[in-house]
């Protein structure tokens, strides 16, 4: 989800709610404790420098049960990010607190916003000679590298 979609999401909204990947609910005392422009640059396994940005939301939950961060308030927000952080309109992460701090995309169902679980990628499928994401891999004979085989 970009970052215009869930400004014109939440403007459709009464409460903000945010669902987890095995359908609980993020408590509804939760806030935004940051938004931030997230620059990555970065050279892939085949050698390819690659430039990525991101608009990060860190969602946390405490102990303060008596404020809730209302639609308004968080369209706020993201307004004086825009201004000051010079936002594109980028695709959103969502950092949450599980047992460690995890990364997820947005998207949205007509009622909640939906945290859905990254995953790590090859970028260079080809010059690492990877079959690509629709190709089964076979399961390994065994855990261990065979002699000759260049892994580690």
């Amino acid at each position: 989800m970009k970052l215009s979609e869930i400004k014109t999401q939440l403007k459709s909204l009464n409460h903000i709610r945010f669902k987890l990947p095995d359908g609980s609910l993020v408590p509804p005392h939760f806030h935004i404790t940051e938004i931030g422009r997230i620059q990555k640059q970065f050279i892939d396994c085949g050698g390819t420098i690659r430039d990525e940005t991101k608009i990060n939301f860190q969602l946390w939950s405490a102990e303060d049960y008596d404020h809730r961060l209302s639609v308004s308030k968080l369209l706020s927000i993201i307004s004086i990010a825009e201004k000051n952080l010079a936002l594109s309109d980028s695709e959103i992460e969502i950092e949450y607190q599980n047992k460690t701090i995890g990364k997820y995309h947005l998207d949205f169902d007509g009622s909640h916003f939906l945290l859905k679980p990254t995953q790590t990628n090859c970028l260079a499928r080809e010059d690492c000679k990877l079959p690509s994401n629709k190709e089964k891999v076979p399961k390994a004979i065994s855990t261990q590298c065979l002699p000759d085989s260049n892994c580690y």
